[in-house]
Order: structure tokens, then sequence, then C-alpha cells
């Protein structure tokens, strides 16, 4: 049987692709709100970070999240995706986990 092709994404902040099911998506809406999206469908221009906080630091501090989004994230935006992130963080790596287990 032939092997499912697994798409990759490269995390903003560290550079390293990976699969996309292991990544976050950042997505910037066309109503222009920024915002954490678990599914992966939302409509909007998408950037991707990996799980860790320390990734979503070091976008901050680079603001590779503007660049990958084209516009400028306000620091109230960041705030708030920083308490999203560390809320989506433990809910993210249990579906990564229980993901791993099916396999």
């Amino acid at each position: 049987m032939k092997q499912r092709k697994i798409p990759l994404r490269k995390c903003v902040a560290c550079q390293e692709m990976m699969p996309k099911k292991e990544l976050i998506r950042i997505v910037r809406t066309p109503e222009d709100a920024v915002l954490i999206d678990l599914t992966g469908k939302k409509s909007g221009r998408g950037a991707y970070l990996c799980g860790k906080v320390s990734c979503f630091k070091l976008a901050h501090k680079n603001k590779s999240l503007d660049r990958a989004l084209k516009q400028h994230v306000k620091p109230e935006i960041y705030e708030q995706l920083a308490q999203d992130f560390i809320k989506v963080e433990d809910e993210f790596l249990a579906a990564k986990e229980s993901a791993a287990d099916d396999e």
C-alpha cells in the first residue's frame, strides 16, 4: 500500500520543519482578528508555531509572527495570545499524544 504524504510546515520561531498536525496555527482572519486555530481550517492567513511556550516567546521577540501574518500584531493581542497559548498548550499536547497512540 502506498504511503500517504504528510504535509509539513515550518515553525516561524525556530524554523524547524514538522508535520502540520504537530504545530499550532495562528491565524489572521479576514476581519483582521488574530487568534489560535486548533482545527487548522479557519479562513485567513496562517502562521505555525511549535507547541512550546519558548517558541511563542521567541516569535514575539523576533516579530516573526508580524512578518508571517503580514500585519503588525499589537502588544495586547500578544498578551491575549500568550494566555490562550498556555491554556491551549495542555490540550494540544494531549491531542498530540492520543494521535501518537492511535498509530
